[in-house]
């Protein structure tokens, strides 16, 4: 795997504090949405992307898929490991760089949720050549035909949102760099970190182009995921499509 970067670092840091975020709330209503959205019958393969502490993981394992999880920061994967052995159900948790991650037998679906992998760049890193190899590694992990689920940060939203003296934020690459000012005992400071955002056009245009047939846009902000319009103001959007060939 590749070495350390400001995401891994981000989210070692986060890990132990993560799912007391409100945001975290929603699982097993999301997971209902997931199971309608896919339509996979039970024992079917799924592949979660950049699955952080696992709840998407363990609740999709509690009904019966088969569930792998892969993601960049060894802390996230210390929680989802431990809700798994808690929940009493078996889900594989690999320690990867979805840049770098193809799975050596094809799963029958694959999500990536929750702002997670996708948009997150090293602050030196190429943003879109980032973005567009974990589509292309997801889209190779992927049976054909298999339904994938994204979603992300909303572009519009970020967008409205910037200031105009805003240096963190290139309106010429869609890129913004922010400080966290999360604080953890022993941590040297605060870091930067940096991601890359999108519009909803380009979004799908993005996904065509990695070997997806896009077939749905909707609101995809946690705890509010359904069949419904994007808002401007959304905070995630959700992209349903199907890997083609």
């Amino acid at each position: 795997m590749a070495g350390s970067n400001q995401w891994e670092d981000f989210y070692d840091r986060h890990a132990p504090f993560y799912d007391r975020g409100s945001f975290t709330r929603h699982t097993a209503v999301e997971v209902d949405f997931l199971e309608d959205v896919l339509g996979l019958a039970k024992g079917t393969t799924i592949l979660d992307v950049g699955c952080g502490t696992g709840r998407h993981s363990v609740e999709l394992a509690r009904r019966g898929y088969g569930v792998t999880g892969i993601d960049l920061s060894a802390g996230m994967l210390d929680e989802a490991r431990r809700k798994a052995v808690e929940a009493r159900v078996d889900v594989e948790f690999v320690h990867a760089d979805a840049t770098e991650f193809v799975a050596p037998n094809p799963f029958d679906a694959v999500v990536c949720l929750c702002g997670s992998a996708f948009t997150m760049v090293d602050l030196g890193g190429d943003a879109d050549a980032h973005d567009r190899a974990i589509l292309r590694n997801i889209a190779a992990s992927l049976n054909p035909g298999g339904p994938f689920v994204l979603t992300t940060p909303n572009g519009y939203r970020r967008i409205r949102e910037v200031e105009t003296d805003d240096e963190g934020f290139d309106p010429v690459t869609m890129t913004q760099v922010r400080e966290d000012d999360f604080r953890v005992k022993g941590a040297e400071g605060p870091m930067c970190y940096k991601e890359r955002l999108y519009i909803v056009p380009e979004l799908v245009a993005l996904l065509e182009e990695c070997g997806f047939a896009v077939e749905s846009v909707w609101g995809g902000t946690a705890g509010r995921w359904g069949r419904r319009p994007v808002e401007l103001d959304e905070i995630e959007v959700m992209v349903v499509g199907r890997r083609r060939g």
